[in-house]
């Protein structure tokens, strides 16, 4: 245990510091980091450097090289660099590197040094230049601070969506603050800068004067300022030495710390892990390295070589050109557990394991003391905990042989967290593999989530180790396996040296129907790097039209669309494309696009039909559909107000009946220019309404305003059958209740009709008595339906019983209901019993 804890270095009473190697670097620098621009992002990030030959006048033609390594020193990228001076690098969220250049411009590149973007920080920032620059974390996204010539700051918030701001002038600045850096409060990105022995804080609308509470007095600059990890606290190192510790809203102050060196640090950060009391500041010289708090003492190291520093959630990495180390406070639980002369839960419990392994009783003696004092949950929680925490694997197994063994002890004991700890470190050690680089501790881990670990190690191209994670994990195949292999198969489309027939198979074998996966997606990919064919060899794989389509009018490859779409029998999507083609080829191509494919015709058709009649008829025209023009004239003559408008539309739609050899079509035409011919006339000789109405209601309203001749000789122009006639005007006289008209009517010509509409129609009306007169003309055949009608059962029962069918006897009967049918219906029972004996 002495040997373990050789490293921590306690700071005042409550807290230890400790500092280990996490790699031995793999780079081949040939100069200090100090002549280069260095940039590390955060969570185990890649680190970015930039030979700076501008600094120096005799290598100003030289072109720098911009290098991209891993943590562990392993470079990913290199690239000359071939734009304008550079001021500063930064990492993004997504870990873009953003090289912020002297005229305001900003080049955004990948982690592999592919050029993604670049943006402007405006035109003042063009005039003034770039002064200095910082590239800042919030919520938010990631941000971009300038410095320019004329001492103004602007700033945007997020890169991703680009809103400038000109901050408030600083009154009095005529020379650059001696430092400044970046607060994040209540949701709004302010800037705080020093000038002499004053702070000024920037906001969107103003400038204000601020004053650290608590601050020794003699201060005549601020040298360097620090914020933390998470912008709630803030540092300010002035030229006496002080080191002031508080708030980040200067409104608290934690503690102060004089350090006796008045030399400005090249760095100072924060270093406090998540939920701990105790603040610690680590600043940085030349060679040597200080970790102060609110403690009278220091702890200190010395530096080998030029180092730099990177602040973390929970501590600071620290880097040089031979070794990647991690500063960082001991957490509780290891603390607790490998204290010397330790009596926590936890240490007992590594302790009984060891003696356990040694097969000696003392494992007993050890067990029993925890088990006496209740605890023996919290020292399995307590080891779990720290292996979580460290960082060499031996003592992780250590830490969970121990938690295992207290677990064998206990009934109820969840397994989860023990299971979630061991799939959590199986996966950190994975990533803090030397190859990988990736040296995230368990709370960044935590805090940064499993997703966002995937997608970075997409970013580097390590699909194998992905897929395995996630396998490894059980992750659901549409958040894991599917989505990685989607990017993948996007970064295989970029291999240009591999022909599109061979890639597109590679990616169909490895992909298949893997779901979640979108080809259209991949294809999109390809055609954004240029490679349409491929584009549209990787379609054919994609299920969905829905998806095929889109893309392949953004291809210019609308006809492929158009049979794609016919293909999913989607109308909406036909019509999209068939609109897409309208604009695209001149009226000639796309009808002839449209003969070609005779359901996108019969589509386009309706949809002319309810959007564009002029267009429908210039189709008809073209295929000389004679049949189909003379129905579209008939449907356009009912759009015209005036008769004559209406009959010249009718008149054209009959000659083309006539060329289609459809003369039923074409005489009915013409019969109903006739009709509106006459109905016009009739209009300006009686005085009412007779246009639109139908050749049947025309009569009817002849017959009901009392022109019978007329009606009579309107029928005979149109050729009405008698039969329709006199229903025509039966119905009518009945509605007029002129039964003296309709008796004259009846005994005008024997009817064509019978008898029997006129019972019918007299009933309906509830005349009963001209009801009658009709019954008795009834030939025999309807003679019984018609007295039931008007309620004479005893007749109708004799005519049943005369003519002995007994349909009609069992109508009758259906009708005796009431007493005084009683003798009817015993007529009507004996007549059948008779017919049964003959």
């Amino acid at each position: 245990m002495d040997c373990y804890t050789a490293n921590w270095n306690p700071l005042g009473e409550s807290a230890f510091y400790r500092k280990y190697e996490l790699y031995s670097m793999d780079w081949d620098l040939k100069e200090e980091l100090r002549d280069y621009l260095v940039a590390a992002a955060p969570y185990g990030g890649p680190i970015a450097l930039l030979r700076n030959p501008w600094q120096k006048e005799k290598a100003a033609s030289i072109r720098p090289v911009l290098e991209i390594y891993s943590a562990s020193g392993m470079s990913l990228a290199s690239l000359l660099w071939k734009s304008g001076p550079v001021v500063s690098l930064g990492w993004s969220a997504e870990e873009e590197l953003l090289c912020v250049q002297e005229d305001g411009v900003v080049l955004v590149y990948g982690l592999h040094g592919d050029f993604r973007r670049h943006f402007s920080m405006g035109n003042e920032v063009l005039q003034n230049r770039v002064l200095d620059a910082r590239i800042f974390h919030t919520e938010f996204g990631s941000g971009v601070a300038i410095l320019t010539g004329a001492h103004r700051f602007t700033l945007s918030a997020n890169v991703g969506d680009l809103k400038l701001r000109r901050m408030p002038e600083v009154p009095g600045l005529q020379s650059a603050p001696s430092c400044w850096t970046i607060l994040c409060q209540d949701r709004v990105a302010h800037i705080l800068l020093a000038v002499g022995p004053d702070l000024y804080l920037l906001d969107h609308a103003a400038c204000s004067a601020v004053t650290p509470p608590g601050l020794a007095p003699g201060v005549s600059s601020f040298l360097q300022m620090a914020v933390s990890f998470t912008y709630r606290h803030l540092a300010l190192f002035t030229d006496t030495g002080c080191i002031w510790m508080g708030t980040a809203s200067l409104k608290e102050k934690l503690c102060e710390f004089n350090c006796n060196i008045r030399a400005p640090p090249k760095q100072m950060v924060w270093c406090s892990r998540p939920r701990s009391k105790e603040r610690a500041v680590v600043v940085a010289w030349e060679r040597r390295l200080m970790v102060v708090g609110d403690a009278p003492e220091s702890i200190q190291f010395v530096l080998d070589e030029d180092s730099y520093l990177v602040p973390e959630l929970d501590g600071v990495r620290i880097f040089s050109r031979s070794t990647h180390e991690f500063l960082h406070e001991v957490p509780v639980a290891s603390e607790e557990i490998f204290k010397i002369a330790s009596m926590a839960p936890g240490a007992l419990l590594l302790e009984a394991q060891k003696e356990y392994e040694k097969e000696s009783q003392k494992a007993d003696e050890y067990l029993r003391e925890i088990q006496e004092l209740g605890q023996l949950t919290q020292a399995v929680q307590q080891c779990i905990e720290a292996a979580g925490h460290e960082h060499r694997p031996d003592m992780q197994k250590s830490l969970l042989r121990a938690a295992s063994f207290g677990k064998c002890f206990l009934d109820r004991f969840p397994p989860d967290s023990f299971v979630r700890m061991c799939q959590d470190l199986r996966v950190l050690n994975a990533i803090r593999d030397y190859h990988i680089g990736i040296p995230l501790t368990y709370s960044q881990y935590k805090q940064l989530t499993i997703q966002v670990l995937l997608d970075r190690l997409v970013l580097r191209r390590l699909y194998p180790l992905a897929i395995q994670i996630c396998e490894y994990l059980r992750l659901p195949e549409v958040q894991g396996v599917s989505r990685i292999l989607a990017h993948w198969a996007c970064y295989k489309v970029q291999q240009k040296d591999v022909s599109d027939e061979d890639v597109a198979r590679a990616i169909n074998q490895k992909l298949g129907d893997t779901p979640g996966v979108s080809y259209s997606d991949i294809a999109a990919r390809a055609y954004g790097c240029g490679r349409t064919e491929l584009a549209i060899k990787l379609l054919e794989y994609e299920p969905r039209s829905g998806e095929q389509v889109p893309l392949l009018l953004k291809m210019k490859r609308s006809k492929l669309a158009l049979s794609k779409a016919i293909e999913s029998g989607d109308t909406d999507l036909v019509f999209t494309v068939l609109l897409h083609l309208k604009n695209e080829l001149n009226r000639g191509d796309f009808f002839m696009t449209l003969r070609n494919q005779p359901m996108a015709l019969s589509l386009y058709r309706q949809f002319c039909k309810h959007q564009e009649l002029e267009t429908l008829k210039d189709l008809y025209n073209q295929d000389d559909n004679h049949q189909e023009l003379g129905s579209f004239h008939i449907r356009a003559s009912y759009a015209e107000e005036r008769i004559e408008g209406r009959v010249a539309a009718l008149q054209t739609a009959a000659d083309a009946f006539y060329k289609a050899k459809n003369e039923f079509a074409a005489k009915a035409t013409e019969d109903q220019m006739r009709l509106l011919r006459l109905q016009r006339r009739l209009e300006d000789e009686l005085g009412r309404q007779f246009l639109d109405l139908s050749l049947h209601d025309t009569v009817t309203t002849l017959i009901l305003d009392g022109h019978n001749k007329r009606a009579e000789q309107l029928a005979r122009d149109f050729r009405i059958p008698d039969k329709r006639l006199w229903w025509l005007k039966l119905t009518a006289l009945a509605d007029l209740e002129d039964w003296e008209e309709l008796e004259k009517f009846s005994k005008s010509k024997k009817s064509p009709i019978g008898y029997l509409p006129f019972v019918e129609i007299c009933m309906k009306q509830h005349n009963k008595y001209e009801a009658k007169k009709y019954a008795s003309r009834v030939g025999p055949e309807q003679k019984v339906k018609a007295l039931l009608l008007v309620g004479d059962v005893a007749q109708a029962a004799d005519v049943a019983i005369e003519r002995r069918n007994e349909a009609e006897l069992s109508l009758v009967l259906s009708h005796c209901t009431g007493a005084t049918d009683g003798a009817t219906a015993d007529k009507i029972q004996r007549a059948r019993a008779q017919a049964q004996k003959k």
